[in-house]
């Protein structure tokens, strides 16, 4: 039976998220360098609120976010990606590995821990909270230093829900996070993923997201599926069919 992605992400903030004695603290599971955006230091956060898969995420962290990872404040978060970025010598930060919105207040303290650290940071987000939180979109919009990369899940609520295994209406929540983010002045762009999905239905979204705002179409990047080993036996037990994939080890260099 389809869940409600709303009533998801509220369930598992539960879980990730705390208050602690020096600010909300958030579950992650790794803090490391990677070959993303031409070099970038991520930190893995536990817990989102969709079950993609085609996630690169192991089912490990996937369904199983109480037991896995540790909780941390806003500045020790801050100081170890910074420390990365500096012996990286990395100038771009990102949380990755859950959905980096699931625990707000944790995500704006964390920012304002960065401010003036001459450091960009992209928030990698499938969108929803942003999309039901009222607020969420103005609230990000004081960090000119923020870019917010919103990753569809399909082209349509019949792919979102099929890829996802959440309600269908999740997608229009998607679309509404974009317009939100653009309303707001935050800067943003769209990402889609096509492997599942067929030109005519592409082509449906460039003109919902041109209803929006025409620089979202104009700036839509389009992922395909990296076939991770578990993400191949994932797709194989739900019986999902992609036209397009890449071994890890042959991602195209403008997808990295």
């Amino acid at each position: 039976m389809a869940y409600d992605p709303v009533q998801r992400h509220q369930a598992m903030e539960k879980l990730v998220a705390r208050r602690g004695s020096a600010g909300e603290e958030r579950k992650y599971y790794r803090f490391r360098p990677a070959r993303w955006y031409g070099g970038i230091v991520t930190a893995d956060c536990v817990g989102c609120g969709l079950l993609c898969r085609f996630c690169w995420v192991r089912d490990s962290v996937m369904l199983h976010p109480a037991d896995i990872g540790d909780f941390y404040p806003p500045s020790q978060v801050a100081d170890k990606l910074v420390a990365i970025a500096e012996n990286c010598r990395f100038k771009q930060l990102r949380i990755s590995g859950g959905e980096p919105t699931i625990g707000k207040a944790h995500l704006l303290q964390l920012l304002d821990r960065l401010k003036g650290k001459g450091l960009s940071f992209i928030l990698e987000t499938n969108g929803i909270p942003i999309a039901y939180d009222r607020s969420y979109a103005k609230d990000l919009s004081p960090y000119g230093f923020v870019h917010v990369r919103v990753s569809l899940k399909g082209c349509t609520e019949k792919e979102f829900s099929a890829l996802t295994g959440a309600k269908p209406d999740g997608f229009g929540l998607q679309l509404e996070s974009l317009e939100k983010l653009t309303q707001a002045g935050v800067s943003c762009h769209p990402s889609v993923m096509v492997s599942f999905s067929t030109k005519k239905s592409l082509q449906a979204l460039m003109q919902r997201l041109k209803a929006i705002n025409s620089n979202l179409a104009e700036k839509l990047e389009v992922e395909e599926l990296i076939l991770y080993p578990h993400v191949a036996k994932r797709l194989q037990k739900y019986g999902l069919r992609y036209d397009s994939g890449h071994k890890p080890n042959k991602v195209p260099r403008e997808q990295i």
